[in-house]
């Protein structure tokens, strides 16, 4: 919940300074917790390509005062204004989410989201269910990628590569790929099913826990901060 909270407000804060500003306590929030900066950029380091297109795309296509001109190229006052906003919150929405699956088990995340869905029960809704799917894929996306991995260097062992193809080339040479990582996810896929059906597991039927979350002082102070800084963005705004 906290998360939402620091969510809504990054995604209404006022422009690029409002922004940055509401996105400093994310990364007080990395520092406090001991993460290495090594850590934090190794999992950043692939979206930063995909940042700089947001705020280049931005900043050419949104017409507005002339900032800087590249031959035919603009670089408008406000589409550098609104590329520099969209970079930004994605950026921080992005350290945040990683900060929480890195300092929480996936286990804890689901039983926190168990217990926040609870009124939802009231109106059929399938909570255990939608906690489950959560648990399952946060735990296995990570061997999923180990398995492409080890399939990608094993094609490459055989002599296989993509270099010097074209676009639509590239997209059939995938397949010795994707139907390997395929059939194994299948693999995978049915050996949890006769897992959870030998450990008694039954949709729709409600279970308990041998851990019950609590909340604790710290729990509520952070709840509140976030929901302040989401009521202040607003405001702001």
């Amino acid at each position: 919940m906290g998360i939402l909270f620091y969510g809504i407000g990054i995604l209404g804060a006022p422009g690029p300074g409002g922004t940055y500003l509401l996105g400093i306590p994310s990364l007080v929030a990395v520092a406090v917790s001991g993460l290495p900066a090594r850590f934090l950029w190794r999992q950043l380091r692939p979206l930063i390509l995909f940042l700089v297109i947001i705020l280049i795309l931005e900043a050419l296509l949104i017409p507005g005062a002339e900032l800087v001109t590249l031959g035919p190229l603009v670089v408008s006052r406000e589409g550098l204004y609104q590329g520099l906003t969209a970079a930004g919150r994605v950026l921080f929405l992005l350290v945040a989410a990683f900060l929480l699956t890195a300092t929480t088990s996936p286990l804890d995340l689901a039983r926190g989201l168990e217990s926040l869905l609870k009124p939802g029960r009231k109106l059929k809704l399938p909570v255990e269910e939608f906690s489950l799917m959560l648990t399952l894929a946060l735990r296995f996306v990570p061997t999923l990628l180990e398995e492409a991995e080890r399939i990608s260097k094993a094609q490459a062992a055989r002599g296989f590569t993509l270099e010097g193809r074209n676009l639509l080339k590239k997209g059939m040479s995938l397949l010795p790929l994707v139907v390997p990582l395929f059939v194994s996810t299948l693999r995978r896929a049915e050996d949890l099913a006769q897992a959870l059906e030998a450990r008694g597991y039954r949709p729709g039927s409600v279970r308990t826990s041998l851990k019950t979350l609590e909340m604790r002082w710290p729990d509520y102070i952070f709840l509140l901060s976030t929901l302040l800084l989401a009521t202040t963005a607003f405001i702001w705004r």
